[in-house]
């Protein structure tokens, strides 16, 4: 089975392999979960004035500016707390843009805690972000879910009575 590598598939491997699979075998988590629906509530209200949604390829672009002539793409998310799972799928955003010929710079938004992290695609990322598209498609590609690990994030998942039944 091969299925093709998404931003939401890249910001869950830094997090938990088992959410990897169970997204990409449309194990749907539970989407009346406080914590999704926060989520889908802070991306909505924030940052009115920018194009938000860009879908390109596989990828799903929460916010797109222009910032002194050059292409900013952003990702906006709850909290800072996951800021490597964060950095990792922006990241991946912008590597799939420069595959496809365009150059753009990316940032990370915490609304709720008014910061901005600066992310640049170097060549190291880009290894970064190869290694793990190769990882996740051998995840996928497993005939089961990998093991449950309890982790600080279990609490807080919407795959928690999935996982814990």
């Amino acid at each position: 089975m091969y299925e093709e590598v998404t931003g939401s598939l890249v910001q869950s491997y830094n997090i938990c392999k088992r959410q990897v699979w169970l997204m990409a075998h449309q194990i749907i988590p539970d989407q009346e979960h406080p914590y999704i629906e926060m989520g889908r509530l802070i991306d909505d209200i924030s940052y009115d004035r920018d194009r938000k949604k860009i879908n390109f390829e596989n990828v799903v672009i929460d916010l797109v500016r222009n910032d002194n002539g050059n292409l900013l793409v952003g990702e906006i998310k709850k909290s800072s707390k996951a800021v490597e799972s964060a950095r990792l799928q922006l990241l991946f955003y912008l590597y799939k843009l420069k595959q496809s010929g365009i150059d753009a710079k990316g940032q990370l938004f915490f609304p709720d805690e008014r910061k901005k992290i600066d992310v640049r695609l170097t060549d190291e990322s880009e290894m970064e972000v190869v290694s793990a598209i190769n990882e996740i498609r051998d995840i996928i590609n497993m005939d089961k879910a990998p093991a449950f690990k309890k982790i600080p994030y279990c609490k807080n998942c919407g795959y928690k009575e999935f996982c814990l039944s």
